[in-house]
């Protein structure tokens, strides 16, 4: 409201359970914010369709349920841009410095060392570091992206980065973050990191990503192109154990992690 301008609130619950939607629902009785509920599971990508949809307004900013603005001038920050000839403006990630419990510490520690990157640093590849869960954008380019992607699983970002690019869409990267409260389990978010490879190799082998600055995506196709993905292969079903114990463990490696998703990419690819 400082801002002085006008503005909605849309919430969209996908089919959380009844506990939860009761608290949440509260949030109705705020001035220009309304709740909605979803009785199915949807995923990110339809309910974020359904969101532009309801939406009034030709500027969108997303913000994950799980994460909690930096700054007091958030909103203002954002709105200082808005005339600067984007179509979107990223704000950024960051992580409490507090280590979480042990059993937490593989999603912690990857934010920290790959998503909490300085806007100057994300600008020089303004299509790497997409994490939609704090971004705004144009209405028409949000449902101009957003309908060429027809899937649900975890690993959007990295489809949405790839189509902004071939789109040519103009993209600004801004220190703006917003804190990742949600982090899920280790186990948890490894089974993410798997159907995230799942997905982003069926793009490949689909054609559905032309050009695209994602690194795993990049060094694959680098490895293949040398034979290496054999070996590769081999090194996933030899030490995907071992290298498992470690990533679940209290003091996991971002480098092994990149490593079992590469090894894990090649295995999954001659699988096929």
């Amino acid at each position: 409201m400082s801002s002085n301008i006008e503005f909605e609130i849309i919430c969209l619950d996908d089919a959380s359970n009844n506990t939860i939607t009761k608290k949440n629902s509260t949030v109705n009785n705020y001035k220009n914010v309304s709740y909605n509920l979803s009785k199915v599971n949807n995923g990110r990508v339809k309910t974020r369709q359904l969101l532009s949809e309801k939406a009034l307004h030709n500027w969108l900013l997303f913000l994950d349920a799980d994460v909690l603005p930096k700054s007091k001038n958030f909103i203002s920050n954002y709105l200082k841009h808005i005339n600067d000839n984007y179509d979107v403006i990223y704000g950024g990630f960051t992580y409490h410095t507090s280590k979480p419990d042990r059993t937490y510490m593989l999603r912690w520690k990857y934010g920290k060392s790959k998503e909490e990157i300085d806007a100057v640093k994300r600008n020089a590849k303004p299509y790497k570091v997409v994490i939609s869960g704090n971004f705004l954008i144009k209405k028409e380019t949000y449902q101009h992206i957003v309908s060429k992607i027809n899937y649900k699983g975890y690993g959007y970002d990295n489809y949405f980065g790839a189509l902004m690019k071939e789109n040519n869409i103009n993209v600004l990267h801004i220190n703006n973050e917003v804190y990742h409260l949600g982090i899920e389990k280790s186990s948890t978010y490894l089974n993410k990191v798997e159907q995230s490879v799942d997905n982003l190799l069926n793009l490949q082998n689909t054609q559905k990503i032309v050009v695209s600055d994602n690194d795993l995506l990049r060094l694959f196709n680098f490895t293949k192109s040398l034979k290496l993905n054999y070996f590769l292969s081999f090194l996933h079903s030899t030490l995907n154990s071992r290298i498992k114990k470690n990533l679940l463990g209290s003091n996991p490696l971002v480098f092994l992690l990149q490593l079992y998703k590469l090894t894990y990419f090649c295995y999954k690819d001659l699988k096929k």
